[in-house]
């Protein structure tokens, strides 16, 4: 059947658009010459080639499908009444019309049709070298693969398109699942043998073999949960084939995986990181070939996971100094005006946090005020960056004590800076880095000499807080402090487990604005740990003063999770909790606070594992990183979870409606047959 240009018509422009700006992987653009001579020489198919990775970088891998990806699950929930993405979060009033569905769909068969194209080409190219020409192939193979897997999951039955044709089929049908999955692979395996172990050009930007065999794990378990075969084998066995064979051969393959949790997201990691097999490579304002116009293509997700602190701080009170650190530009946070997404409290107890530095390497839960004494010394921009040491200081008074519950012996001691940033324009005309480094504790004269420290990653803070801590203004404690040891602390200091809603036995629902809710102010109920994996603070990875957006790579598969896929497939083969249980050691080996940690006695070390071990440490690992509702869907494990992890989520969900989602009315609306299509019963 032949469903062709329709599917991303509204799109292609903004594809092309995007095409060497957004990715960079090429400079070629010669456009006095038509499409058609460009196309037919190597130069310009292989620019036009980078167009097959746009959709990575444009909704797919930013909030849009970070959101349809997580949440709606068991890990997350909305803080606050907001009705903002009810429809993903709560499943209340979705329908075809909903952006962010209509976006995950749009962006991914935009970059299909240009997968299709380059395919489409190749053959008849002019010039160019055979083996890199195979090679470009295959990365759109891979590309595609992707792209459909993602839309599989979400939408299910599909038209499957393999050719860019310019004539519209307005009477479009759908392939069944299994044909969708069953090119995916074929794909899949076409670029495993033909990527090379390294990228093309040692291009870190392009993906390579380890990225194949990653994704073949994935989506083999994925289609499993489908209860699909290949050759007399179910889908579980296949994904375990290919979960050992990369986990074996790491060497092999140019995969690595660090042996401490807190270097995956360390910013020096960032750009090229060992654990990562697939990755949406984001602009470097460094590069002479950064465009700041691509701007609006850069993700933000990361603000849809913090607290609004000046929700909970008003700025005449001078604790959380608003007035030069703004809840929308801040040089440390960046912009904290969204609060969409909060951990549920299932997620917050998977973690235990007295062994497990995963905690704060995922959450942020001590909150500060910065300098910018090195941004002022270098003749940096203007405010946020611009803070003037003494101007971040806090002095604690008696109103601060009464509004904010701060025990008044408290009253005339400091709470100082935890960050001091610097400023300094990346490249012409393009952005302002804010780069920070901490102050150590003890340091209170806003010399920066001695007195300073590059950390891994400014946003991870020492655990526990100590009570004498005198760096941060909040604190959000996992341990369930009494109040005489709250008490002994100068900063505000709020017990996680008292920002839930009692009532609500699931634990996802925050108080929520309640009135009478047992705070000193009862506006704390707006803040709540904050996942920060996307939220790249370091040199490179701001886009100026557009504090709502950030520069650094997003990680869309790493080799954690083939571990995870590896446990999950053998509990589904062979049901082996012990042989489970080895895969799940090595991420919780790895993430102990400290060697001895690693021990049945602690915890940390599992002798045999159960499906809920398996859903834990997928938490635990991959929380917020594009897994989670597909690792629900395939295990069709919804309505278990959310019953008892969510019931937010469990009282709107309908088991024969939204294990899919809605087809977007924007292309129901162009079609002939859109009854006949169907919108998945939405």
């Amino acid at each position: 059947m032949k469903m062709k240009n329709l599917l991303y018509k509204s799109i292609f422009g903004l594809s092309v658009a995007l095409s060497v700006t957004s990715c960079k992987l090429d400079e070629y653009n010669p456009i006095s010459l038509s499409e058609q001579d460009v196309l037919s020489k190597y130069d310009g198919w292989k620019a036009y080639q980078s167009n097959c990775y746009t959709g990575l970088w444009g909704t797919l891998i930013s909030m849009p499908y970070g959101l349809c990806s997580e949440v709606g699950t068991d890990l997350w929930t909305n803080p606050s009444n907001s009705i903002n993405y009810r429809q993903v979060i709560y499943y209340q009033d979705l329908t075809t019309d909903f952006n962010l569905v209509t976006n995950v769909w749009n962006y991914a068969w935009g970059s299909i049709k240009d997968c299709n194209k380059t395919i489409q080409l190749a053959p008849d190219l002019k010039d160019g070298k055979a083996s890199d020409i195979n090679t470009l192939v295959a990365e759109a193979k891979l590309l595609r693969a992707y792209y459909y897997s993602t839309l599989v999951v979400q939408f299910g039955e599909l038209p499957l398109i393999l050719t860019d044709d310019p004539i519209k089929d307005l009477n479009p049908t759908r392939n069944s699942v299994a044909e969708i999955y069953a090119q995916i692979i074929s794909d899949l395996r076409d670029a495993f043998n033909n990527l090379g172990v390294a990228p093309l050009d040692n291009n870190p930007q392009r993906v390579s073999k380890k990225a194949a065999l990653g994704l073949l794990a994935r989506v083999y378990a994925q289609g499993a949960g489908e209860d699909l075969k290949e050759g007399g084998k179910s889908y579980w066995v296949r994904a375990k084939e290919c979960a050992d064979s990369l986990i074996n051969g790491m060497g092999t393959y140019g995969a690595a995986m660090y042996d401490d949790f807190a270097k995956v997201f360390a910013s020096a990691n960032n750009r090229i990181n060992q654990e990562v097999l697939f990755t949406a490579y984001g602009l470097d304002p460094y590069s002479p070939s950064y465009d700041v116009s691509t701007a609006n293509s850069k993700p933000n997700l990361y603000l849809h996971y913090y607290p609004k602190l000046d929700d909970a701080f008003d700025p005449k009170d001078n604790y959380f100094k608003r007035t030069v650190n703004s809840n929308t530009s801040n040089a440390y946070y960046g912009r904290l005006n969204q609060a969409f997404v909060a951990p549920t409290k299932y997620l917050i107890n998977c973690f235990d946090a007295k062994y497990d530095k995963r905690w704060e390497n995922t959450f942020q839960t001590a909150f500060a005020n910065y300098s910018g004494v090195r941004a002022i010394a270098s003749g940096g921009p203007p405010a946020p960056a611009n803070v003037k040491y003494a101007d971040a200081v806090i002095t604690i008074t008696k109103a601060m004590c009464d509004k904010y519950g701060i025990d008044p012996v408290h009253i005339g001691k400091k709470i100082y800076p935890y960050v001091d940033v610097d400023a300094k324009n990346a490249s012409k005309g393009a952005t302002w880095q804010y780069i920070p480094q901490v102050w150590n504790k003890g340091a209170t004269t806003g010399v920066p000499a001695g007195n300073l420290t590059t950390v891994a990653n400014a946003n991870v803070h020492p655990y526990p807080i100590a009570k004498d801590e005198d760096r941060f203004f909040l604190y959000l404690s996992k341990d369930k402090l009494t109040d005489a040891e709250k008490a002994e602390r100068a900063y505000v200091t709020i017990n996680i487990d008292d920002l839930f809603d009692a009532s609500d036995p699931t634990g996802s629902t925050y108080k929520a604005n309640a009135a009478g809710n047992g705070f000193a102010n009862p506006a704390f109920v707006t803040q709540f740990p904050a996942m920060q994996k996307f939220n790249h603070n370091f040199d490179g990875g701001w886009l100026g003063g557009d504090f709502q957006r950030k520069l650094g790579n997003i990680m869309i598969m790493r080799m954690a999770e083939v571990y995870l896929i590896a446990a999950e497939a053998t509990m589904h083969t062979t049901n082996d909790g012990a042989a489970a249980a080895n895969y799940l050691n090595v991420l919780r080996k790895r993430a102990c606070r400290n060697v001895a940690d690693y021990s049945v006695a602690t915890g940390m070390q599992l002798t045999t594992a159960t499906m809920n071990d398996v859903f834990d440490e997928y938490a635990r690992e991959l929380c917020g990183e594009f897994t989670r509702w597909a690792l629900l869907k395939r295990n069709k494990a919804f309505e278990s979870r959310l019953q008892t992890y969510n019931k937010k989520a469990f009282a709107n969900f309908i088991p024969a409606k939204h294990y899919k989602r809605p087809i977007p009315f924007s292309f129901l609306n162009q079609i002939n047959n859109a009854s006949e299509f169907g919108n998945n019963g939405y």
